[in-house]
């Protein structure tokens, strides 16, 4: 819906054909982001605040940033393909495989984490497990933050090239180095504070397209009616679509009780307590607040927008696979010529189709800016993690020890120019995906179903020993991968959607629980005193929690908040 007046793009071949008033909403974002950036590096002296904002963050902002360092690729373009591609079952992501875990987190785990002191996960993977387990665990996170960062720029220079039609190498380049100016200034703070801008963007960016959007098929009755023609047509069924359960299509597996149980402990407990308790980029935040109530009270007010968002997600993609004629067509089996790739359209193009198709001038440029600073916020969560265990975990531990604070502080820095530069390369990998969601499942089966095996094994066992913890993450991604490439390329195993990556997960985590207590009871534990910190049962409650939080109101309290958040999850799962 652009108007005459529309600039003309350096290319003809644009998906969005903005207007003035767009890109000067574009301007004004990107003068604040950087403002952010530059007001942030005045409180930058030591590493302490560049990596962890020197602590001293209240609950609502880590809350906020919390959330909006996921509202990357996976929110938005990944869960809006998700959407166009298997409809309402998408919702799982959130209620099953996001909200549970992220209570679980804030309730139990980050007690141990905050009240350590450490400076990452894999700082803290080092204490209970020793070298071993914490050099393989922060080389994987290093690997998979690159991987991952690269998704997010992929996107990110999608969004470029279907403004300006700029060949995709000049987007991630000039992309990435909007990033990397913010970051390299003000470090996590700067991060935290536009992730917190970021979220407000976004909302304001999506909420009008999903109305909008609804309005032009005629209400939630006019969108599923046309869902059922279009599933009929297709020779499909529309009910896989239009409810969450049993969610056969994206789970891969056609027998209903598999579905289910694939669903619930592939991608809602392994997938997700090991993406959430032991993501450093989400644990970060939690870490970065100024005590252990606020660190964890982080997740839990981060769960309330977290379980809302499949409304200005997941539905527009919806919307856009009935009412959008380019993926109406791919979702016929067609093939569509352009795409923000230039190799043709793909469910990841969903969200800009629709945008395209249903926006004024104006909102238009503040779904562009919403749009960016998601992108940027999920990138930003990751180069700033990575450069925390790149300078801690890697180099402070093995290769420079013992120099002053501000050679680290550079390494840092050096480190967020050096993880920018490459995620220009892994972004092409992302670009072989027609639905970004099933590469991050690929990955997060990978790297981070092993590693909550091994976390959660040895949060609760006591008698799990420091071999057991490295030899476990090993076997664990190694059968991973052995897994997803016989579901994926070796017949007749083949699973359609997510079903390789739920199950090269549930793989994965069994292999790690089974061979660590296999190895545990062969080799020396640690003594109880040096498990304190570390292991439940050996670690005094008064450490756990803040005594001054039984004081606050209820509302500001973990539990009480954690409860209700929980109450609100199951009632949606009851209605959709």
């Amino acid at each position: 819906m652009a108007s005459p007046m529309s600039i003309t793009a350096l290319a003809s071949d644009t998906i969005i054909n903005a207007g003035a008033v767009d890109y000067l909403i574009l301007a004004v974002y990107f003068v604040f982001v950087l403002g952010i950036g530059v007001m942030a590096s005045r409180g930058v002296s030591d590493s302490v605040d560049f990596f962890l904002s020197g602590r001293s963050l209240p609950a609502w902002v880590t809350g906020l940033a919390f959330i909006s360092a996921n509202l990357g690729a996976v929110e938005i373009m990944g869960m809006s393909a998700n959407g166009a591609e298997y409809g309402l079952p998408s919702v799982h992501y959130f209620w099953i495989g996001a909200i549970p875990a992220m209570l679980f987190l804030g309730v139990v785990m980050m007690p141990f984490y905050y009240g350590s002191k450490v400076r990452s996960v894999p700082e803290f993977m080092k204490r209970r497990f020793g070298t071993g387990a914490h050099l393989v665990n922060a080389i994987s996170f290093a690997v998979a933050q690159l991987l991952i960062a690269g998704i997010n720029l992929y996107l990110l220079g999608s969004i470029v090239h279907a403004l300006l039609g700029w060949p995709l190498w000049v987007a991630l380049i000039v992309a990435a180095a909007i990033v990397l100016s913010y970051i390299t200034l003000g470090g996590l703070k700067a991060a935290i504070y536009n992730e917190v801008l970021q979220f407000f963007v976004i909302v304001a960016a999506l909420t009008p397209l999903t109305i909008i959007g609804l309005r032009k098929v005629g209400g939630w009755g006019g969108l599923t009616d046309k869902i059922t023609s279009a599933a009929v047509k297709n020779g499909t069924s529309a009910g896989d679509q239009l409810n969450s359960w049993p969610g056969n299509d994206i789970s891969g597996f056609s027998s209903d009780l598999l579905s289910v149980v694939g669903i619930v402990f592939g991608l809602g407990f392994v997938l997700s307590f090991g993406y959430w308790t032991t993501n450093f980029v989400e644990v970060q935040r939690a870490m970065a607040s100024d005590s252990i109530a606020s660190g964890r009270k982080t997740p839990v007010i981060g769960a309330f927008p977290k379980m809302f968002i499949p409304f200005i997600t997941i539905v527009p993609g919806m919307i856009a696979a009935v009412s959008v004629s380019e993926i109406i067509e791919v979702k016929a089996g067609g093939s569509v010529p352009g795409g923000s790739s230039g190799k043709g359209v793909a469910y990841n193009d969903a969200l800009l189709y629709l945008m395209r198709d249903v926006l004024p001038n104006g909102l238009l440029g503040l779904a562009i800016a919403g749009l960016l600073a998601a992108f940027m916020a999920g990138m930003a969560a990751n180069i700033s993690a990575f450069n925390t265990v790149v300078s801690y975990d890697l180099v402070q531990e093995y290769l420079v020890k013992d120099r002053d604070d501000s050679f680290y502080l550079l390494v840092g820095r050096i480190a967020t120019v050096a993880a920018t530069v490459i995620a220009i390369f892994t972004a092409s990998l992302a670009g072989n995906f027609s639905n970004i969601m099933d590469y991050l499942q690929t990955l997060f089966g990978f790297f981070n179903a092993p590693l909550f095996a091994t976390f959660i094994l040895g949060m609760f066992w006591k008698r799990m020993t420091a071999t057991a913890g490295w030899v476990g993450l090993v076997a664990g991604t190694g059968s991973a991968i052995l897994v997803w490439a016989l579901t994926s390329f070796g017949n007749p195993w083949t699973l359609p959607g997510q079903g390789s990556a739920f199950l090269a997960a549930s793989v994965a985590f069994v292999v790690d629980i089974l061979l660590s207590i296999v190895v545990s009871l062969m080799t020396a534990p640690k003594t109880s005193a040096e498990l304190n910190g570390l292991v439940y049962s050996e670690t005094p409650r008064e450490d756990l929690v803040d005594a001054n939080e039984a004081s606050h109101p209820w509302y500001q309290r973990t539990i009480p908040l954690a409860g209700i958040a929980l109450v609100i999850v199951v009632i949606l799962n009851i209605l959709f």
